[in-house]
């Protein structure tokens, strides 16, 4: 499968080798061929999805061990009543 992104990315940038330049209103990027700023755009795309799905990951686990914690406390508070009402009911 690999191979075949690989192939599609390199046939790609074979039919796409026309110099442009891309302007962002208030700079302009250098010259360069159109498969080379899609490509980037592609290769950035990717990065930036990682690094905020991770940042999201992370802080889900934070949240996730904060609640755990806060709910084995619970537990622990439960089975304390539990046990002193059965002490209770044992008199």
């Amino acid at each position: 499968m690999s191979l075949v992104v690989l192939l599609a990315g390199i046939l790609f940038a074979i039919h796409n080798t026309a110099a442009v330049s891309i302007d962002l209103i208030f700079i302009t990027l250098p010259e360069a061929s159109l498969s080379m700023w899609l490509l980037g755009a592609f290769a950035l795309g990717g990065l930036l999805g990682v690094v905020l799905s991770s940042v999201i990951i992370m802080t889900l686990k934070t949240r996730l061990y904060y609640l755990k914690k806060k709910m084995n406390a619970a537990r622990e508070q439960l089975d304390s009543l539990s046990a002193n009402q059965a002490r209770l009911d044992g008199h």
